[in-house]
């Protein structure tokens, strides 16, 4: 930290910047790393920092501030406006993605356009083409590769490049030993060959360009780089690097950043928070932001950022707590932490074992599961008669099948609900599969009211029965069924039946064979039991997903679909009329009385008034599938994203509740809490540094005569803080 630290010249509109933030604003150190908290106003800062670059005089076309999402730009575009820098002004300053700022560097110095694969589709499309060659130009791995061309092997493989991608782990030294490569970066074998022939097809041997999805422009960039490119022939001489959630970077990103820095006299500004680091998967890690800037830059200095600007002190010391690190809050703002409890999974009263004590215990957790449901309903309304915006509540869950009994109690009490980025349980491929079971069995595909629905079920069924058509007949299939419900019959014998995987379409038919022979009055669940076993969903689900981890949320989901099944107490038929009309009230249009509902991994960025953590179980969050300190990550993005109030729903048994709520400490801070509360409630309002004012150009010689200042920034005529603003009455703002 700097100890002379300058005065700053750019005074934002509306707000006095704290200590923290105006020393990043004015730091003179080439290369400055923040280490913020979550809520700590990091993009914010960001604009302060280019408001005084530009006050200072350095031309906006000289400043490149990168993020990871479109989202996140859009917010630090904003948030140049909101500070007080000119919209025109505001615009000419370079707010791009990474994968932005890559496609722009490489179309200036590339002869051709790559084709654009714009669209997962166009990506898998561009996938199947490759997989032709693998087993071809990789005879010597035959008997190790396993060759599947449905949807799900796709989208894992594209998930799989993308990490490889991310890691730059495709380099020629690594395709020198692929099996060696593809365990250290945790990918088949199949997968990782798979990938040397998509950029075989993609990159030809003379380096041009073929094609480009997502990540690629980075992707290539990175790789001209690292292939011994110098970076003053390649990238833009910027003056001012600004980077925002650097907890994102990963290593391809991370060569640009670097060789940026290279090019002529740059200054660079990277904020981030190292327990936001929850892309592991996708290459991220903490180490950038911790400690490969600072091993690069030597003359590097290091900022924190503890102010959180989201959440009151009850919630900030719970965080300081659970992650050992200080954080504050200044902010006169009750943020209430409730702890609800519902029944254990466990059920004392079950002995034995076998069969009859795994239903026993099955149904224990189910009827535990619905009683978490309960109790989010219950809050959830409790919300609503305080008066407070249902749009404001945010339901976030662990992992997507936790949404089963969340969505039937919400739907039981009539509250609406949509989904963010996920996809209700309804319309999830192992349900969809499940339901075009039932409608074949049933002769019923006419109750999937709409065509979206009958496409994504035949998309299903192909992937579990491992029909292996081109995505060119997949569509053609997809809309015919859609437009002819009555068809589903001919692609069941003339599809599954006739070019399924034997394995799968024997059990298939074994199963849909069972269900025509059950009487009319046979219970859903009982069905649906009887089917899940006759397909070995689990041998089925971990054939399909590679990782043991995605396997279980599949077989999770359908367990709790059944069980949704059994709560209703309906029959086959009326289980099926019923997902038609529950289909059709979880994509209701949303309103303002619409509850959100997503993953925690889908939130990050985002903040919501009132947040409610479900089924805070031992056995469930932290995952033992996973690692314990990206587990911790993802509560802390969870718990921080809550403004007013925090909700969290745990079992009674208090053997079985999660780490997590202990590492809160929320006893042992409650006090110091009440303290921190009361004197920020004491404290006067924070005054604004000074007063803008609305002059016109005649009179901006008299304004000036009384002491007003011209901000060239922002273009207006403003009062410096502590002077006596009767004189300028007539020419206040607001």
């Amino acid at each position: 930290m700097t100890t002379n630290t300058p005065s700053a010249q750019f005074l934002p509109a509306g707000f006095v910047p704290t200590d923290e933030q105006t020393r990043i604003q004015t730091a003179r150190s080439r290369t400055s790393l923040v280490i913020a908290n979550a809520g700590a106003a990091k993009t914010t800062t960001l604009a302060l920092r280019i408001g005084e670059a530009l006050t200072r005089g350095l031309p906006p076309e000289d400043i490149l501030a990168l993020t990871f999402t479109d989202e996140a730009r859009q917010v630090l575009q904003g948030r140049l406006v909101e500070v007080g820098i000119a919209y025109q002004t505001a615009r000419r300053v370079n707010v791009l993605t990474v994968e932005d700022f890559a496609r722009r560097v490489l179309a200036k110095i590339e002869d051709g356009k790559p084709e654009p694969l714009p669209t997962t589709r166009e990506q898998q499309a561009y996938a199947l083409d490759a997989l032709e060659y693998v087993a071809i130009n990789h005879p010597h791995y035959a008997d190790q590769l396993d060759i599947r061309t449905h949807n799900t092997a796709v989208s894992q493989f594209l998930d799989n490049l993308l990490k490889l991608k991310a890691t730059l782990r495709l380099s020629s030294a690594d395709i020198d030993d692929p099996e060696f490569a593809a365990e250290s970066v945790g990918v088949p074998l199949t997968d990782y060959l798979w990938a040397v022939e998509y950029e075989r097809q993609r990159v030809d041997v003379f380096g041009y360009i073929n094609a480009r999805g997502f990540f690629d422009a980075t992707y290539d960039l990175a790789c001209l780089l690292r292939s011994g490119a110098e970076p003053r022939d390649v990238l833009p001489a910027i003056k001012l690097v600004l980077c925002d959630e650097m907890h994102d970077v990963n290593e391809a990103s991370f060569c640009i950043i670097d060789a940026l820095l290279r090019v002529g006299l740059t200054y660079f500004v990277g904020v981030g928070d190292k327990d936001q680091v929850i892309y592991s998967h996708l290459g991220a890690d903490e180490s950038f932001l911790q400690h490969r800037i600072a091993e690069s830059f030597p003359d590097c200095k290091q900022y924190p950022l503890t102010l959180t600007y989201r959440h009151g002190p009850h919630l900030a010391y719970a965080m300081e707590a659970f992650k050992r690190k200080p954080v504050e809050s200044n902010l006169p703002l009750r943020t209430d932490i409730h702890v609800l409890t519902y029944g254990d999974a466990a059920d004392d009263g079950v002995a034995g074992s076998g069969a009859a004590a795994t239903i026993a215990t099955a149904t224990s957790a189910a009827t535990a599961d619905a009683a978490c449901g309960v109790q989010i309903v219950n809050a959830v309304l409790q919300w609503k008669r305080g008066r407070k915006p249902l749009d404001q509540c945010c339901i976030l869950l662990r992992d997507a099948h936790q949404s089963i009994p969340i969505e039937n109690a919400l739907m039981n009490a009539g509250v609406q609900y949509r989904t963010l980025t996920m996809k209700s349980y309804l319309l999830r491929d192992e349900i969809l599969f499940l339901r075009g079971m039932l409608a074949i069995a049933l002769d019923d595909f006419h109750h999937v009211a709409t065509p979206a629905t009958r496409e994504a079920i035949v998309q299903a069924l192909t992937t579990f029965a491992e029909v292996p058509l081109t995505p060119q007949e997949l569509r053609e299939a997809q809309t015919t069924l859609a437009q002819e419900p009555s068809a589903l019959k001919h692609f069941f014998t003339g599809q599954i039946q006739r070019v399924g995987s034997p394995a799968a379409r024997t059990r298939i038919s074994e199963a849909v064979a069972h269900l025509r022979a059950l009487s009319a009055d046979t219970a859903a669940h009982a069905a649906l039991e009887a089917v899940r076993r006759l397909v070995d969903m689990d041998k089925l689900a971990a054939r399909l997903y590679v990782h043991p981890y995605e396997a279980s949320v599949v077989t999770k989901t359908v367990a709790g679909f059944i069980t949704s099944a059994r709560d209703s107490g309906k029959t086959l038929h009326e289980f099926s009329e019923w997902i038609g009309t529950a289909e059709a009230f979880a994509g209701a249009r949303p309103g303002k009385n619409t509850v959100l509902l997503d993953c925690i991994v889908n939130a990050k960025g985002k903040e919501f008034d009132h947040v409610l953590l479900p089924f805070l179980d031992a056995a469930e969050f932290p995952n033992p599938l996973r690692k314990l300190g990206e587990e911790e990550n993802l509560f802390y993005v969870a718990a921080t994203r809550a403004k007013s109030r925090l909700t969290l729903v745990t079992p009674q048994d208090e053997s079985r509740r999660s780490r997590f709520i202990e590492q809160m400490q929320l006893a042992s801070t409650q006090k110091r809490a009440d303290t921190a509360l009361r004197r920020n409630q004491a404290a006067p309002v924070q005054a604004v540094g000074h007063r803008d004012l609305r002059v016109a150009y005649a009179n901006k010689e008299v304004v000036k005569a009384l002491g007003a200042q011209w901000d060239k920034t922002r273009k207006v005529w403003y009062v410096p803080s502590g002077m006596d603003l009767e004189p300028f009455r007539e020419w206040l703002v607001g």
